[in-house]
């Protein structure tokens, strides 16, 4: 399981939708560990609760095929790479103090930009396709910009949209459930999820007198607990957690969160970049703090809710409660894609063409991620040695 799973650490680049790809080849048409039906219901469950979806889909690949031990070593192979490359580059980038370093972290922020693009073009083909949806995504957009530094205004957007589907999401079916081999039972479920919620109040009463990896910790299981969708529906609240604190500059976050784009595996690891610039004199401890808190909830959840899956699927009102909040997961993308994506990395006109390019590459003729990323890297590093500005 673990030479399996690292494997997929290593070369599943892409982002979370790539992984469900990869993962449906691996295990249900090349192993035959899943049929169909399973693994739909496994994502379904997945993309039903908050937290990173192709992380909780592998661990419960790992869980159902090998019990606990498996679904540990599912989810460390698969993290691992991803964690240590981003640690590292927040480590060695600090070190660097030029004109082309700058320009290269200016590459990444752009590189973000046109990711978060992409995301929100998807989703909404995926997720808003009628009017009514649509609307409900501009507001849930509109509010979140409104609201960009009010605490909680996030949670509040993802409450709105849960209430608001089963009021415009009407043609949404209840979920398809298949049986799973759940090896534990209902007693071991309500246990992890008392602990999540223990987890998750006691994170919210760290004052501000408390050490700073502790409040680190609970800053990041914050935003483990309450993210819906994964991947890049992370940014919004991690930037509210770590840039609206003082923790760290914009121009760090979007840099790491850069970076995170062209490495394989989890987007959440990108919890290790930003561990290790918050607290540098205990870089180790707080990337594998941080990196521990923001992926231990939805690990967490999926567990608690497995066993008790099959009566939560085939209520329609459930199902459409989640289509709502995938409908405000559009907003929040689009809010973040302005603020601070747009307003940060776009700076003039060549920072504009930069991103059309990339953008059209990859969202249009479906340009490998990578090459996406030399590109707007390369763009970047040919403009100031033109001696073209290029922000850090």
């Amino acid at each position: 399981m673990f030479l399996i799973f690292l494997r997929f650490g290593l070369t599943s680049f892409g982002g979370p939708i790539a992984h469900l790809g990869y993962f449906y080849r691996e295990f249900v048409l090349r192993r035959r560990w899943l049929d169909d039906a399973q693994y739909a219901s496994l994502l379904a469950t997945a993309q039903f609760l908050p937290g990173p979806s192709s992380s909780q889909l592998g661990f419960s690949v790992g869980l159902l095929r090998a019990g606990w031990p498996g679904a540990l070593a599912a989810f460390c192979a698969f993290t691992l790479p991803s964690a240590l490359l981003l640690f590292a580059f927040s480590i060695f980038s600090s070190t660097f103090d030029s004109r082309y370093a700058h320009a290269a972290m200016h590459g990444l922020k752009l590189m973000a930009v046109i990711v978060v693009a992409q995301s929100v073009l998807t989703t909404s083909r995926n997720f808003a396709s009628d009017w009514p949806r649509a609307a409900l995504a501009f507001v849930c957009g509109i509010s979140a910009i409104l609201m960009t530094h009010v605490p909680g205004a996030q949670l509040a957007v993802i409450l709105l949209g849960a209430v608001a589907g089963p009021l415009i999401c009407r043609s949404e079916l209840a979920a398809v459930s298949a049986v799973l081999p759940i090896r534990h039972g209902v007693k071991t479920a309500a246990a992890m999820l008392g602990l999540f919620a223990i987890l998750l109040a006691g994170s919210g009463l760290t004052p501000s007198g408390s050490p700073q990896l502790l409040r680190l910790a609970g800053a990041f299981y914050r935003v483990g607990a309450l993210v819906f969708g994964g991947g890049h529906v992370v940014l919004p609240m991690l930037r509210n957690n770590v840039v609206d604190n003082g923790w760290l500059s914009d121009a760090d976050f979007l840099a790491g969160y850069g970076a995170a784009q062209i490495v394989p595996g989890p987007m959440f690891s990108v919890a290790a970049f930003f561990g290790a610039r918050i607290l540098p004199d205990h870089a180790i401890v707080s990337a594998l703090v941080s990196v521990i808190a923001i992926f231990l909830p939805g690990l967490l959840l999926i567990s608690g809710v497995l066993p008790l899956w099959n009566r939560l699927a085939t209520r329609a009102a459930i199902s459409r409660s989640i289509a709502g909040v995938n409908v405000a997961v559009i907003g929040l993308l689009a809010a973040a894609l302005y603020d601070p994506l747009w307003t940060n990395a776009v700076h003039g006109f060549i920072d504009l063409v930069i991103v059309m390019a990339g953008f059209i590459l990859l969202a249009l003729l479906r340009a490998p991620m990578l090459a996406v990323a030399g590109g707007c890297l390369s763009a970047c590093l040919l403009v100031s040695l033109a001696g073209g500005s290029s922000p850090s």
